[in-house]
Order: C-alpha cells, then sequence, then structure tokens
C-alpha cells in the first residue's frame, strides 16, 4: 500500500495477520509518479493538498511553541 493512504486500513490489516508493505517512491523520478498519480483520481489532488496543509500547520504550530 502507499504510504500515508489509509493508514486506518494498513493497521486493521496488521492486526488481522495479513502482511503489509508501504511503498514509498524516493529517487529522482518521484515527482513525475506523483503527478501520474494525482493525475489518475482527482480526489487524490484533495488528499494530498490537505494532508499538505495539515503538515504545514504542524510544523508552524511546533515552532512557534503551540
Amino acid at each position: 500500500m502507499l504510504y500515508g493512504v489509509r493508514r486506518d486500513l494498513q493497521a486493521d490489516l496488521a492486526r488481522r495477520g495479513y502482511p503489509v508493505r508501504v511503498y514509498i517512491p524516493y529517487g529522482t523520478e518521484w515527482y513525475p509518479y506523483l503527478t501520474r498519480r494525482l493525475a489518475e483520481r482527482p480526489a487524490n489532488m484533495w488528499f494530498f493538498a490537505s494532508n499538505l496543509a495539515r503538515s504545514a500547520r504542524r510544523t508552524r504550530d511546533v515552532r512557534s511553541g503551540r
């Protein structure tokens, strides 16, 4: 499964004894891979944008001591 996608399902499957592998794209071709995945399913863009914003808020809160 792709890293960060349906972590609840990943955990549930692992708890039930199913082998779960988490796929993390890396290397020089990560950006074209990301854009292909986003283009395949428009909902992916919302997922990506909302998680990016959430991460930015967390980083800002940590830096400001909140």
